[in-house]
């Protein structure tokens, strides 16, 4: 879709380990996308959520912040994995293909692309990242108390980040203003960040559950998905 699309592939090609990798990867996106670029708004929002959760991280802000990193570098992945699936021509999930399939229409506006976004990976991406991380750290849902508390200690920076985005990026893919009339406000208002992540944490504590049972966690996930396919069309309705 865009002649740089090639060089977004090279650098999602591999998978980041640690927090400075997911930032570094998502530099490199943001500094390869151009503003009529879609991907660059979410993109955009989620460089500064990362780097937000990083400098907390490093200040000892959570809990378990070892936890909390290896979270944030496995939830990255399912983005990331997403668009490296998208641009090397197969098929990635119904909400990010939402997205990816938009980048370039200019009737919408940037906000929408940033919320789109954020509902993909927190609606679909975010439940199974936590399955993921709990997993890989060997502590399942033992540990539920403290890393729900720092869990949900990221809301507040994230709510606050997307509030800000809100009114940045209330203009044209291109830049230009909006009609001085049109249901926008009312799409970007109902969107709650706070609520889609509580919900998207009992959706894990579901799948972990749902683990015992072959195949079932698969049909989870696509049920998730098909939910966040509908929200990110609704969210993509050119202005």
């Amino acid at each position: 879709m865009f002649a740089y699309d090639g060089a977004i592939l090279h650098a999602v090609s591999a998978e980041p380990q640690i927090v400075d990798d997911v930032v570094a990867t998502l530099e490199a996106i943001d500094g390869l996308c151009a503003a009529g670029d879609g991907l660059k708004w979410f993109n955009w929002l989620y460089l500064a959520v990362t780097r937000a959760v990083k400098a907390r991280v490093a200040a000892g802000g959570f809990a378990d912040p070892a936890w909390l990193a290896e979270l944030d570098v496995r939830f990255a992945r399912l983005y990331l994995g997403a668009l490296r699936t998208s641009l090397g021509g197969g098929k990635s999930p119904g909400c990010w293909e939402a997205l990816f399939s938009r980048r370039g229409e200019t009737r919408i506006a940037r906000i929408q692309f940033a919320l789109a976004g954020i509902n993909a990976h927190i609606n679909h991406d975010l439940a199974a990242a936590v399955v993921d991380t709990w997993d890989a750290t060997g502590v399942g849902t033992d540990g539920t108390a403290t890393h729900y508390r720092d869990y949900t200690a990221v809301n507040s920076t994230l709510d606050a980040l997307v509030e800000d985005a809100k009114k940045t990026l209330h203009v044209r893919l291109l830049g230009d203003a909006l009609p001085a009339v049109s249901s926008l406000e009312d799409t970007v208002a109902a969107w709650n960040v706070c609520a889609a992540r509580e919900t998207a944490w009992r959706n894990a504590e579901h799948l972990w559950n749902l683990r015992a049972v072959p195949g079932a966690g698969a049909v989870f996930l696509d049920g998730l998905d098909g939910f966040a396919t509908v929200i990110g069309k609704v969210l993509l309705v050119p202005v």
